[in-house]
């Protein structure tokens, strides 16, 4: 339950040395920068710097290069890349010498390709006419009669027989229909071209150029199926070309490429510095247990002077923020990190995600068989097959569901399966009966109880968060503080117990003193506010401040009542899944007798359903619960990420 302890790091020094110092940063792989001009006063005559990022433009072309081969090159680890013999003007060259080849291929793949569409195309619209028994070359030849070759939709051939049919020069002939269109020809004197043409076009007539075809449709088509094959082969040559050239290079590139990366990487850093002349600053984050290290290669450089603070003193710049937890629990830093990470000074409550979650998921979910088939299922297909992280919260999850289960006697929904059990054990009936009347009632009083606990824990933590960060304000007359929570607990069991119970409750003289001090202190929280502030106490509008306190405090007295009445689903869901399996059972048993095919199938059948679908609500719910319920009482959850920048090893890792 730790947020790591880090420390900002200046570092001040010539520009000769930046290049070296942005190394040192990116290859520590725990160095994460900030804005220089942040971390010091009087910076006007420093700017940023401002250049071009060469090795980001290298690898973009490579990037875009290796797309034409859909290939990727093979990232080497940090060492290997530290021990390579090149320079920057050797990785460009080699950009540019590899890209020219592949531009090269690609540009004779994109023309032939075209070509071979074009082709295609030409033979596919020339065999519309074939075994027509016409010569192109003849009908070419004509000197006084224009030949159209084309297609018409069949609605404008209807419109010819009907308004042209006796114009002399307006005759469609067609040869073949393909796709609610008739291909044919038409033809018409050259000196009614024009006038034919138009009203051919007015019946959305597609023209067929011919170019350069000649002799018969079949002929022609035969010579484009022959040509297409050549472009075919040429195609596939290219591509042949291609996979030469990677086969050739792939080793090489890689080492380009990784070279870049890691030197792209490193100019990254650069734009977070600031420089004035020939000098430079730079700031950035590290782990506090990681100084030592740092500090060592940076004291092999002459010319720089660097200085080291602690993260709590430098609040003001929000020091980024690391979680740090045992291995069970660090699958819940998801769920956290949704919410938003915590600041600097604020904790970690990712332990209390991790046993909230997966104690409300099982008694929510509380079923042997079907805890153990999502146990198994997230740990070895979601997490160990498919490398989903949430696979490793459903493990603990559909485990506490198993031992709940056991608890109220479910098996896939049966619950009578672990009677034996309980009488081998010594019971006379197991535990907890949940379709029984007083169980009932018994489970909505638990889940009430539940409420009051966590909500309990969240005002506690909200206490103990804001002393850490000497937030009195916060600690003592906050709704979620001292006043807060003396209010809540004795409402609760000052009144409403001893309601329920039939006991005694507190005298009137105390409840007046326990429960009107709190209210007293909640309705003027704005004023003892602007006093811890050191702020003028009295509001400029005093009216308008009473009204606005009158109705924040009633919002905060709903809220208080209404998270803690929200923890009814916890058992709300205890039924739910008692009553779906038992409506399974009945449907089961409609379909034949217990042991039989139909009353098998539908068992099995309704538990995948019932299983799936409660999954899925209880998962919901419960993060609900843990966001809405208490993180908005103790969490801020304002910080910003730890994100230190990391070379090829790292980022693969």
């Amino acid at each position: 339950m730790a947020v790591i302890k880090v420390k900002v790091v200046s570092i001040i020094g010539r520009m000769q040395e930046l290049d070296r110092v942005t190394e040192i940063c990116g290859r520590s792989g725990f160095f994460h920068p900030d804005n220089a001009l942040q971390f010091y006063e009087n910076t006007e005559a420093f700017t940023p710097l401002s250049e071009e990022n060469r090795y980001a433009t290298a690898l973009q072309r490579l990037n875009d290069a290796l797309q034409i081969i859909n290939k990727e090159p093979r990232l080497l680890p940090d060492e290997e890349v530290q021990s390579l013999p090149y320079t920057d003007d050797d990785a460009f060259s080699y950009v540019d010498t590899l890209c020219e080849k592949l531009t090269a291929v690609q540009t004779a793949r994109t023309q032939t390709q075209k070509a071979l569409e074009e082709c295609t195309q030409e033979a596919q619209n020339m065999s519309h006419f074939v075994g027509q028994n016409m010569n192109l070359d003849e009908i070419r030849s004509c000197k006084f009669i224009k030949v159209r070759f084309g297609s018409i939709p069949e609605e404008s051939a209807e419109q010819l027989e009907t308004t042209y049919r006796d114009h002399p020069y307006v005759t469609f002939f067609p040869c073949t229909k393909s796709h609610r269109r008739l291909w044919g020809v038409y033809m018409c004197p050259i000196d009614q071209a024009d006038t034919v043409d138009g009203i051919f076009r007015t019946l959305y007539f597609q023209r067929l150029r011919l170019k350069e075809i000649t002799s018969t449709p079949e002929e022609t088509v035969q010579r484009l199926e022959a040509q297409a094959s050549t472009l075919r082969k040429k195609l596939e040559t290219l591509s042949q070309q291609g996979e030469a050239i990677w086969k050739e290079e792939a080793d090489a590139c890689g080492r380009i490429y990784s070279y870049l990366s890691e030197r792209n990487t490193f100019f990254g850093i650069r734009r977070h510095a600031a420089c004035y002349h020939d000098n430079f600053i730079l700031a950035g984050w590290i782990p506090a247990s990681e100084e030592k290290a740092f500090t060592e290669e940076l004291d092999g450089l002459e010319s720089i002077e660097y200085n080291l603070e602690s993260g709590d003193n430098e609040l003001s710049h929000s020091p980024p923020v690391k979680l740090k937890n045992k291995a069970l629990v660090r699958p819940f830093e998801t769920f956290v990190e949704m919410y938003g990470m915590p600041n600097y000074k604020e904790i970690d409550p990712t332990p209390l995600v991790a046993i909230l979650y997966t104690v409300l998921y099982g008694i929510m979910f509380a079923d042997t068989g079907q805890g153990l088939c999502l146990a198994f299922f997230g740990f070895f297909y979601m997490w160990r097959k498919r490398h989903m992280p949430v696979g490793r919260v459903l493990l603990p999850c559909g485990i506490s569901a198993a031992i709940f289960g056991v608890i109220f006697g479910s098996w896939f929904g049966y619950e009578d399966f672990f009677d034996p059990l309980y009488h081998a054990l010594g019971f006379a009936e197991k535990p907890i009966s949940v379709m029984e009347g007083n169980t009932t009632m018994m489970i909505i009083l638990i889940s009430v109880c539940i409420g009051f606990v966590c909500i309990s824990i969240a005002m506690l933590l909200n206490i103990y968060s804001a002393i850490r960060r000497k937030n009195w304000a916060r600690a003592l007359i906050n709704p979620n503080g001292l006043a807060g929570l003396v209010f809540y607990w004795v409402l609760l069991f000052g009144v409403v117990l001893p309601m329920f119970t039939g006991g005694s409750m507190l005298p009137v003289p105390a409840l007046v003193v326990l429960l009107g001090a709190p209210l007293v202190l909640l309705f003027l929280q704005g004023l003892f506010e602007n006093l811890f502030a050191h702020r003028p106490a009295k509001p400029p509008k005093m009216g308008e401040f009473l009204v606005q306190s009158f109705f924040e405090l009633f919002e905060q007295l709903l809220s208080l009542l209404s998270n803690t009445v929200s923890f009814l689903r916890v058992g709300a869901f205890v039924l739910v899944h008692s009553g779906m399996m038992t409506m399974v059972f009945t449907l089961a048993n409609m379909a034949g007798a217990d042991g039989t095919f139909g009353n098998l199938l539908i068992v099995i059948i309704g538990n995948v359903i019932v299983g799936v679908f409660e999954a899925l609500l209880v998962a919901i719910h419960v993060l609900r619960l843990n966001f809405y319920e208490m993180f908005s009482r103790f969490y801020d959850g304002d910080g910003r990420p730890f994100a230190p920048v990391q070379v090829n090893s790292l980022q693969k890792a």
